[in-house]
């Protein structure tokens, strides 16, 4: 997919989500950071130093890269894996065991790939793109095949990595993972940029309501659509299960808010549009 016109800073130490459908770009993207394609206009530099130019071979060593699709010897073991990637990228051999064990690999260093289940090739794969301490990670789709506590231990790596300066760009067709993680991401749709924010920014964005469900008896019910009844712009329903259901413009937000819990409810939920709702939204914004 060709990109047209995408233009992003992305500052250190940020974990930077890029979300879009098959084809939207993202994979592209990562190439052309990498320096593997060439961009046919504009310029990307990292750190400071132009992708392609005569020093970025120096600052390539500084870049870590988990594919998608990473393609591995199955008749290596983990390490031998991890010391063959380390040499062709100059790092340290002494660092292999230790990256095997930050990813919870160590008691499988010896055994061959070709035994690891899918989960297990892909924390190698983490491991392989953590060689040579690097300053940038690009990660496309790191937690395919990971299951949910080894999700919450990538993403805990993650944040350490981010403490310590390092900038992560993560592309990845699981929302829900995004949405509480990331500083900033963007929505690619056919090669160009959708949208760009922090998640808070692109739900202002699309003007998507606020929903706010309120419990309570019926005395309780009836005293909350008394209030809200002259307020413009609300919809106002019951559920089946005696649920009043508030969609409210987000400029009304607090006032309604206030008003609800003035009334008295047993329990008020407030939902804000997820970021698969504000993703659906803004790909189809002009």
């Amino acid at each position: 997919m060709a990109l047209d016109g995408v233009d992003l800073k992305i500052g250190r130490g940020q974990l930077y989500g890029l979300i879009g459908h098959n084809g939207a770009g993202k994979s592209t993207l990562f190439k052309l950071v990498l320096g593997l394609i060439d961009p046919t206009a504009g310029r990307i530099t990292v750190d400071g130093i132009q992708v392609g130019g005569r020093d970025f071979r120096r600052a390539r060593q500084s870049i870590g890269y988990l594919p998608e699709n990473l393609v591995l010897y199955d008749n290596l073991s983990g390490l031998e894996t991890l010391r063959f990637f380390a040499r062709l990228k100059g790092a340290p051999l002494s660092q292999c065991g230790e990256l095997l064990d930050r990813v919870g690999l160590a008691n499988s260093a010896h055994r061959a790939v070709r035994e690891y289940s899918k989960g297990m090739r892909q924390r190698l794969g983490f491991a392989q793109a953590l060689l040579g301490a690097p300053r940038l990670l690009l990660l496309d789709e790191p937690t395919t095949g990971l299951d949910p506590s080894a999700i919450r231990q990538f993403y805990d790596q993650l944040d350490q990595l981010r403490q310590q300066g390092v900038t992560i760009v993560i592309s990845s067709h699981i929302l829900a993972e995004l949405q509480q993680r990331v500083d900033r991401l963007a929505l690619l749709a056919s090669g160009t940029l959708r949208a760009e924010g922090t998640v808070a920014e692109l739900r202002e964005r699309t003007r998507m309501p606020v929903v706010f469900l309120a419990r309570g008896d019926e005395s309780v019910r009836h005293r909350i659509a008394a209030a809200l009844a002259a307020q413009p712009g609300l919809v106002v329903a019951q559920t089946e299960d005696h649920v009043l259901r508030i969609d409210c413009p987000r400029e009304q937000k607090m006032p309604v808010l206030q008003q609800l819990a003035a009334a008295g409810p047993s329990d008020l939920q407030v939902l804000e549009p997820t970021l698969e709702d504000v993703y659906f939204e803004l790909r189809e914004t002009p």
